[in-house]
This record gives C-alpha cells, sequence and structure tokens, in this order.
C-alpha cells in the first residue's frame, strides 16, 4: 500500500510540476508567439539535466545538431541550478547581442563568477566603467607601432634561435614530438616576453616546465570544467568546502597571484632604478607600459594575467589545427610554401618583416579556415541586463545566458554552403586562389558570421597580434620543414577555455627539399 501511495503522489507531484513548467514556457512565449524552442526535451526541477548529462562527452557536437535542426538556428537550453541559457548560431542574433545592444549584454554575475577566482578584476572578466577603463588603455597600446615592432623582434628570436633548431633536432635523429606540447610552450615564451618581459624558456625540453606554467595550465582547465558541469551548483558547493578540483584551483591560483605579483614589483624596482628621475619609462612589453601609467598593483596583476591566458593557448590551437589540416590538404600546403617563397624572393631583406608577413594572404585564408572549422574558442557567453527578442524573435528575459557558438556556426549549411564540413581555404578570397594557381584578395566577411575574434566594442585587441604570429610561425616552419601526422586517427576537439587536441598532435618532422 505505502508503494502504491509513493507511486501516486510522485505522479501527481510531477504533473503538477509539469504544469507549472508548461506555464512558464507558454508565459514566456507569449512576447513571440511564432517563436518555438528547438532546445533539448526539458522536464520540471531538472530542466535538460539527462539529455545534458548522456551527451557530455560532445557537447559541441550536441548543440550544433540541435541548432542545425531548428529553423532559426537558435536554441534554449533550462539546466538544473542554472539560468535560462539562449543558445545561438545565427549572425544577425550575434550581431544584435555583440553590438546592436551591447550594453544590455555585458558579460554578468554568472559568468564572472566563473572566471573571478583567477582573472580578478582583468579586462576579459568585468563591465561597465572598470572594463571601459582597461579597454581604453590596452587599446592604446595595441595601437601603437612600437608594440608591433617588438612583437615581431620576439618572434624573430624565439623562432630562429629556439623553435627551429629544436625542430632541426627532431628532424636529424628521426624522432616523433607532440607538435601541439611544443607550440604551447613556445606560445607561452612569447606571451610572457610581450606581456611581462619575462622569459620562462619554456622550450628548454631538458627540464621541467616551470610552477607558473603548470598552474596557469590548472586553473584554466578547472575554471572551465565549472561551466560545463552538468549540475551547475556543485562547483560552487565544493568551493564553499574547499575540496577537490576547487582547492586544486585556489592552491593554481595563489601561485599565479604571487609569481605575477613578484614580476610586477621586480620590474617596477628595476624601472625606477634606471631612471634618475623616478619616473617610469617603459620597455617594449605590456607590463611596463601598464606600470607608466600608474595602475594600481592589482589591476596591472589581473590585466597581464588576462592578456597571457588569452595569448597562451589561441595561437598554439589555431597552428596546430592547421598542420593536422595541411596533412590532409597537401595542395594548400604547397601552395603555402610558394607564397611564402614567392613574397621572400621579392624581398630585399629576404626575412620575415611586418610587409612581407602582411602580403601573405593565402596564408592567412588557411588561418581562417582552420579557425572556422575549430575555433580557439568554441563559445562565448553574456547575459542579459533587461528583457529583449533577438532579431530572430527569440524572447530573452532579463538573467538568460545568451551564448553565442563559433564552433557550430562553422558548421551551419545556412551560412557556408554543402561544404561547410571541408577545408577549403579559397572561399575566403575573391577570384582564384592559390590553390586555383593565382594569388586572390583577402574576401570581406562578416565578424558576426565568423565571431572567433568576438566583434563589436569587446572585438580582441590583439587580433592582428595573433595573425602576425601564427602566420610567422606557419611560414618559417614549412619554409624548412614537412610536419606529418605518426597517428592516422582524427584528432578530438575538447573545447576548455580555449580549445585543444585531446592527447596532443604526434608528428615527424623532415627537412623540405
Amino acid at each position: 500500500m505505502s508503494v502504491l501511495l509513493f507511486v501516486g503522489f510522485s505522479v501527481i507531484l510531477y504533473a503538477f510540476l509539469s504544469l507549472i513548467h508548461h506555464n512558464i514556457s507558454k508565459k514566456t512565449s507569449c512576447s513571440a508567439a511564432h517563436w518555438t524552442s528547438h532546445g533539448p526535451p526539458s522536464h520540471p526541477i531538472i530542466g535538460c539535466l539527462l539529455s545534458f548529462y548522456r551527451n557530455r562527452s560532445r557537447l559541441l557536437d550536441w548543440y550544433t545538431d540541435l541548432l542545425s535542426r531548428s529553423p532559426t538556428q537558435t536554441i534554449v537550453i533550462h539546466r538544473l541550478g542554472a539560468c535560462r541559457t539562449v543558445v545561438t548560431a545565427n549572425p544577425d542574433n550575434v550581431e544584435h547581442v555583440l553590438k546592436n545592444n551591447f550594453h544590455n549584454y555585458p558579460k554578468g554575475a554568472p559568468f564572472t563568477s566563473i572566471l573571478g577566482d583567477f582573472l580578478g578584476c582583468g579586462i576579459f572578466n568585468v563591465d561597465g566603467p572598470l572594463w571601459s577603463t582597461q579597454r581604453k588603455l590596452a587599446s592604446h597600446e595595441f595601437s601603437t607601432n612600437s608594440l608591433r615592432d617588438f612583437v615581431v623582434r620576439t618572434l624573430e628570436a624565439e623562432v630562429e634561435n629556439r623553435l627551429l633548431p629544436l625542430l632541426q633536432d627532431y628532424a636529424d635523429t628521426d624522432r616523433t614530438l607532440d607538435l601541439q606540447d611544443l607550440l604551447r610552450r613556445f606560445a607561452f615564451d612569447t606571451v610572457c616576453q610581450v606581456s611581462l618581459g619575462t622569459d620562462p624558456d619554456c622550450l628548454d625540453l631538458s627540464r621541467p616546465l616551470p610552477p607558473l606554467v603548470t598552474a596557469f595550465e590548472n586553473a584554466s582547465r578547472i575554471c572551465a570544467t565549472r561551466a560545463t558541469s552538468p549540475v551547475y551548483l556543485v562547483w560552487k558547493i565544493k568551493r564553499g568546502l574547499n575540496i577537490g578540483s576547487e582547492k586544486k584551483l585556489s592552491e593554481a591560483v595563489k601561485l599565479v597571484h604571487d609569481d605575477i605579483v613578484d614580476i610586477i614589483r621586480n620590474r617596477k624596482k628595476k624601472l625606477l632604478q634606471e631612471n634618475d628621475d623616478q619616473q617610469i619609462k617603459y620597455d617594449g612589453d605590456l607590463l611596463s607600459r601598464f606600470l607608466a601609467a600608474e595602475h594600481s598593483e592589482e589591476m596591472v596583476r589581473d590585466m597581464v594575467i588576462s592578456f597571457v591566458m588569452a595569448g597562451r593557448d589561441t595561437t598554439s590551437a589555431a597552428i596546430t589545427w592547421l598542420f593536422w589540416l595541411l596533412a590532409q590538404n597537401s595542395n594548400a600546403e604547397r601552395a603555402i610554401v610558394s607564397e611564402v617563397d614567392s613574397i621572400l624572393d621579392r624581398s630585399y631583406k629576404n626575412c620575415l618583416d611586418f610587409e612581407a608577413l602582411k602580403e601573405m594572404r593565402f596564408l592567412k585564408a588557411c588561418l581562417c579556415e582552420s579557425m572556422r572549422l575549430y575555433p580557439p574558442v568554441a563559445w562565448d557567453s553574456k547575459h542579459a541586463a533587461a528583457d529583449d527578442v533577438l532579431p530572430d524573435g527569440t524572447p530573452v528575459r532579463k538573467g538568460d545566458r545568451v551564448t553565442y557558438f563559433p564552433y557550430g556556426m562553422g558548421r551551419m549549411k545556412e551560412l557556408w554552403g554543402k561544404d561547410r564540413l571541408e577545408f577549403k581555404p579559397d572561399r575566403w578570397l575573391v577570384g582564384p586562389g592559390m590553390e586555383g594557381g593565382t594569388e586572390g584578395e583577402l574576401r570581406a566577411v562578416s565578424p558576426y558570421k565568423f565571431p572567433v575574434f568576438q566583434a563589436g566594442p569587446r572585438v580582441c585587441l590583439g587580433k592582428e597580434m595573433a595573425f602576425i604570429q601564427m602566420k610567422y610561425v606557419v611560414a618559417s616552419i614549412l619554409k624548412r620543414f614537412v610536419i606529418r601526422p605518426v597517428l592516422e586517427n582524427r584528432p578530438v576537439f575538447v573545447p576548455l577555455l580555449t580549445a585543444h587536441m585531446a592527447g596532443g598532435l604526434k608528428v615527424a618532422v623532415k627537412k623540405r627539399s
């Protein structure tokens, strides 16, 4: 009898909750009667927890499948313990959120809390006046030719003196290497020199990685798992109890913060000692520039941590995927080598300076195509400050998370055609591309269709610097070496704060004849 009563009570409770859920859904749709949610099945209280859990190992492709079946390329997700989430691959919606109604879509407290322990009040994790102040400062520095020239000089030294000799050693000894790991080490060296004015020398493979590098990796990884936890409240409970992954995160964050503060104080002391008038005069790196602007130690710390994190894995991820794609598309690889040789032959310096890099249009097309298929940042979210309706009719309530989805956008037939899953650099060129035998011009593509560098007021300040670095590295390697994966299986795309290949990319290095 007690079992029957329990079952009966459960059925009544479920029916009651379903009615509430139905009424809420009905209210939500009143502002846009023609709009229908094409998200996963949702249940009272638990939302789409069951579907989310079943697809936790393939979230990107799950979202992409759902979006491709939606007439508007937009879906709504209800998750236990998390705010209602609108996920979109619709360029009109992306432009609305990132530009036209920018002030209604800040990062928001739910997002900033995920990264707050690590990034603090850095530019990528704040809104309002604090963001505006940092943006103006950073925008000024990124627009200077002196910083651009400093980046090119840093790249030249790191590539010529470390990266290429290391690849030559692997080619001479017929050993395989993890190209992803090598490029991540290279990127960390470079971004630390540009952002902090310090050289961790991660390409010295004879010694273990510096603790700062490992701490950055752990902090980034654990923060990313917060965002993808099936039950959103779990990480907050673990943080409150200081157990498990949250305890490891607090230890990693403390190490990163302490090390960066030491670097800041030592640099400030050195810069003051070098100037008799006790005025800080900056060197080429960002840290000395920020110190010269006399901002607080905490603000400078958070800013440089944000820039290190942003530049640490994004460029290395894009280059890693490009090398894998080129191994499957030999015509494109030959076209890049031909373009590099042609430009260097025309250059009286015969070196990869800024002007030579700027001419490499086909190489840029290949990088864009690689990032279309495998974007370094797979998704990004904002939170609605007030009720709104997206251009496709999707209602948004105050507090909703609105996520735009570069990974899925690169796979939408409506945006890229039937050949959307193919690697075709010529889609970025006007007229015949290099593979067709002539040099095409780069096609103007809306940043809201291809938002891998964000767009609007928050567009990535380091976009051009990133292309400089990626072009320099790819051109330098391909001119001298042939890179071939040793495993035939298709790599797995893992979307953390920045995406990477699961297990790395094992390759053989051969000298190019």
